[in-house]
């Protein structure tokens, strides 16, 4: 079961910032930020504040799906600084804690919806470790560990699978059209904007235009799973708005709470609530501490509009001026580099290359991880609020964890 324990073999005492510092006193920069969950950094001093002062008046922590004041202020909150800016019409549900969770409660959705099974997911896509989420996962390694058959997902190309070599879509429509080819029409598609797990993989802005076009002939929901490159990681809250299109049901986790803390939604447009009462419940998706950080993240970092996007994107394109130095240094090493916003991917040729640079990085005080089917691409994703001089020096030990591998 532990992974990450076994890549930093250390004992991590306390953190700040983009800083964690283990029991013995040695000090570690994060461009690992909680998988994605921690966006404004380790124990950020406003998103602290907030939750100290609820939890010392005695607010309600554990609430189902009970109305409280601290579910009110982050459904306004999140109406007023996220939907209604960007002309979103979503209704908010609350499943349970987790991303798989969202996960789970937009396929059971989407088929209820349409009165269909199947679902259609992307090549080297992730979606979480439960039953159905694992079912439109491509990862044969977690696939495995079910046990058992992985049902009612089906499997086409991700951008630029062929290396552009075939038009988009070209199999995806071609079966969808045979009624001799064997697919159950869908009842919708999932989607990563950006493969965060499957190796940084970016979709083209174009393509996903076309997929919304292509679910739209073809009468199926479109699912964007934005929990890891949703609030903020690619620029915008959404990671689907440089696209310009609008899925018709998103799940949101990881970063939400702002501060580490579990909590999901599963946002879908209003004609899509068919839920009947407590359909779809869970005993923990009525995180209230989770709801009071959630609201503090909004109103310092998304209230006044475009101010953390720009920051973001500027911090995506220092982090892109040092990889193009590390990939002219080492040409006959790295496949790419690849990424937007502040989430990027360093892909060597040699597939064990990358855990080694992870490694030798941690030894030099970087928290990286890898990603990717065989675990070949370094992974960086910082907080939003890493400061410029904290991205140059990562970046710099980076470089040299390159430099000193093999």
């Amino acid at each position: 079961m532990r992974s990450y324990c076994r890549g930093w073999p250390t004992v991590f005492d306390r953190a700040h910032g983009s800083r964690m510092y283990d029991e013995d006193g040695h000090e570690y920069l994060d461009f690992f930020a909680g998988a994605g969950s921690l966006n404004y950094g380790h124990n950020n001093p406003v998103l602290k504040r907030a939750l100290v002062d609820y939890l010392l008046r005695d607010g309600v922590t554990h609430g189902l799906d009970m109305s409280t004041t601290a579910k009110r202020s982050f459904l306004e909150s999140f109406q007023n600084y996220v939907l209604r800016p960007r002309d979103l019409p979503y209704k908010v549900m609350f499943p349970g804690p987790t991303g798989t969770n969202a996960v789970e409660s937009a396929l059971k959705l989407a088929r209820k919806v349409k009165g269909r099974e199947a679902i259609v997911s992307f090549t080297n896509a992730f979606h979480g470790m439960s039953l159905g989420s694992l079912a439109v996962t491509g990862n044969a390694f977690k696939r495995a560990g079910a046990g058992i058959p992985l049902v009612h997902g089906t499997p086409m190309p991700f951008d630029n699978y062929f290396d552009g070599r075939v038009p988009d879509f070209l199999w995806f429509e071609r079966i969808l059209e045979d009624q001799g080819s064997g697919l159950n029409k869908p009842a919708a598609v999932i989607v990563e904007t950006v493969q965060g797990e499957g190796g940084i993989n970016v979709a083209r802005p174009e393509w996903l235009r076309a997929l919304r076009e292509l679910c739209d002939r073809q009468d199926m929901l479109l699912i964007v799973d934005d929990i890891q490159m949703g609030c903020g990681r690619t620029g915008a809250f959404f990671s689907f708005e440089e696209a310009g299109i609008v899925p018709d049901i998103v799940t949101v986790s990881k970063s939400i709470s702002g501060y580490g803390l579990p909590m999901s939604l599963c946002l879908f447009r209003p004609e899509l609530d068919v839920w009947e009462p407590g359909e779809h419940n869970g005993t923990f998706r009525g995180n209230n501490p989770a709801f009071v950080t959630a609201t503090a993240a909004l109103e310092a970092y998304w209230a006044d509009g475009s101010a953390m996007e720009k920051q973001t994107r500027a911090r995506g394109e220092q982090v892109e001026q040092h990889l193009i130095s590390i990939t002219e240094e080492n040409l006959a090493d790295i496949k790419e580099y690849r990424g937007r916003g502040l989430v990027w991917g360093l892909e060597f040729h040699d597939k064990g290359r990358a855990s080694r640079v992870a490694h030798r990085a941690f030894e030099l005080g970087l928290l990286i991880e890898t990603s990717g089917p065989e675990g070949e691409v370094v992974k960086l994703l910082p907080a939003l609020t890493v400061t410029p001089d904290e991205l140059d020096e990562g970046m710099t030990t980076l470089a040299r964890a390159v430099r000193e591998t093999v």
